[in-house]
């Protein structure tokens, strides 16, 4: 039993239509004649066929009806908040006059004119999307190229000779022109190349906007990051301030005889311990700010003025509602540029079969001709030429069908790396809900035990003062708060970058209605 491959429909459409045009092609004169019949041999095929022939080089695009946890939206908590608890929903369902979620300009939900900014400049200034950018430029500049070539190809020229052939007398020769010469395209090679072109061409302008889209969710994530570690910083100063307090009571108490040179020691270890955190957070502060500036195009030194000001966490915006796989996964800027780099393959499978057949070219030249200069505007001095040629390889050890099997392959490529990263798609969205959902529990219960680690501490400091408790029961809770406070603060930047990351797997950061411009 012969097994079917993805690629027999596609051929089977090629091979149909490689076989109604050798007729054509085998009619050597009526070919000529319809050549000279202006716009024949450079029409485009029909925008049905066109559409049949994409429609079947791409592979289906299987989505399923549903994400596999899809949650509503509630409030990040603030300190001393506890949070209310999510719901799971059906993803197609949304509440009373929702619309599915606008990710086109999500940073702005965060309300942080920092951010705003920070992205911003980095949209405008970084050097991935430059670099982008110029590849845009560059696929446009090829894409020109290949239409070039439909046009007829005019050249001038102009020489002088001076030859003189033993005892003769010398000779000079004169000669300006015009060439010309033009290649019909019977079996649409160029045809083609220029829909190669021109899908290559999308695909560069899809990878400008993905690069946009990538770099909002870095300038972002870096952002919450740096606030996350300027609230880590703040907590681990206000907790070594508790301990060098605790330690002056310590002193204090053991100068009267009332405790051990052990606690004070112990003491003294603790608040050391909690110093010592504090010149990593700012070397983590630093990097960050570093990297902020230079997603931003900027210089290190730029992000003086960022680590100067402190903000909060930047919190996600409320009211977040999913709309299905197929409207949100369809709009990424990757996906689509996958897309298009698949029918640039398709093009090239068919550019290498044109290939295969002969190709046709009409030449000719217009000038004049004389021994000197005062010559060359005389009558006589005329010279015109006109070239018709038909050519063919004969043999060519099967060079031209390989060339073809390897396009075929690499079609085959184009659409494995499209199916690729459509599964890659669907997992960024279930990791990022999956995060979502975990974090969220997370952050109630860790708003929980910071609290109750606070009044802990609180009421440990007070009892030992007043010797109502050893030393050691005040480390222990002190160790406690400092840990849950650091870990709740973590969790809320790590909730606000799950947010950035769901945007980013929808898709977010442009608009996909706004097709792009040549």
């Amino acid at each position: 039993m012969q097994t079917r491959t993805p690629l027999d429909p596609m051929m089977a459409s090629i091979r149909k239509t490689r076989t109604a045009g050798h007729a054509g092609r085998a009619l050597a004169g009526v070919a000529l004649v319809l050549a000279l019949a202006p716009g024949w041999a450079t029409a485009e095929p029909t925008l049905a066929a066109r559409g049949d022939a994409n429609a079947a080089a791409l592979p289906p695009l299987l989505l399923p009806a549903q994400w596999s946890q899809v949650w509503e939206q509630v409030p990040v908590p603030m300190p001393g908040q506890v949070p209310e608890q999510a719901s799971a929903v059906d993803a197609g369902r949304s509440s009373s006059g929702s619309a599915p979620t606008e990710v086109a300009l999500w940073w702005r939900g965060f309300g942080d004119r920092e951010l705003m900014a920070r992205v911003e400049q980095a949209l405008q200034a970084n050097t991935s999307v430059r670099s982008a950018l110029a590849a845009v430029e560059q696929a446009r500049a090829l894409r020109d190229v290949a239409q070039a070539g439909r046009w007829p190809e005019v050249g001038a020229s102009a020489s002088v000779q001076r030859s003189r052939s033993g005892d003769a007398a010398v000779g000079n020769s004169w000669r300006a022109g015009l060439d010309a010469a033009w290649d019909p395209d019977l079996a649409g090679r160029q045809r083609a190349s220029i829909s190669a072109g021109e899908a290559e061409l999308q695909a560069a302008r899809y990878g400008l906007e993905q690069a946009r889209v990538d770099l909002a969710a870095e300038v972002a994530l870096s952002y919450i990051e740096l606030r996350g570690l300027q609230a880590r910083l703040a907590i681990a100063r206000a907790n070594l301030a508790a301990q060098q307090d605790t330690l002056q009571i310590t002193d204090w108490r053991v100068q009267a005889g009332l405790a051990s040179s052990l606690d004070l020691e112990q003491a003294r270890a603790a608040t050391e311990q909690t110093r010592a955190q504090i010149p990593v957070l700012r070397t983590s502060l630093s990097k960050t700010a570093h990297a902020l500036a230079l997603l931003g195009g900027q210089m290190p030194a730029a992000s003086q003025t960022l680590l100067e000001t402190v903000r909060p966490v930047p919190l996600p915006p409320t009211g977040l509602v999913l709309s299905f796989p197929a409207e949100t996964l369809r709009q990424r800027a990757d996906l689509r540029a996958a897309e298009q780099r698949v029918l640039a393959a398709l093009a090239r499978v068919e550019q290498a079969d044109a290939a295969r057949w002969p190709s046709f070219q009409l030449a000719g030249s217009f000038g004049l001709a004389a021994a000197r200069p005062a010559d060359l505007f005389e009558l006589a001095s005329l010279t015109r030429t006109l070239l018709a040629g038909l050519s063919a390889s004969l043999f060519d050890g099967g060079a031209a069908r390989a060339q073809v099997r390897a396009q075929q392959a690499a079609l085959e490529q184009s659409r494995i790396g499209y199916e690729a990263a459509l599964l890659g798609a669907l997992q960024q969205v279930e990791d990022a809900l999956a995060a979502l959902a975990g974090d969220r529990e997370r952050l109630v219960r860790l708003q929980a035990a910071a609290e109750a680690a606070a009044n802990a501490e609180l009421l440990a400091r007070q009892r030992y003062a007043s010797g109502l408790i050893d030393f050691r029961t005040v480390l222990d809770t002190q160790r406690t708060l400092l840990s849950a406070q650091s870990e709740l603060e973590t969790t809320r930047a790590a909730l606000s970058a799950d947010h950035v990351r769901l945007y980013l797997a929808l898709g977010g950061g442009w608009t996909p209605d706004a097709a792009p411009q040549p």
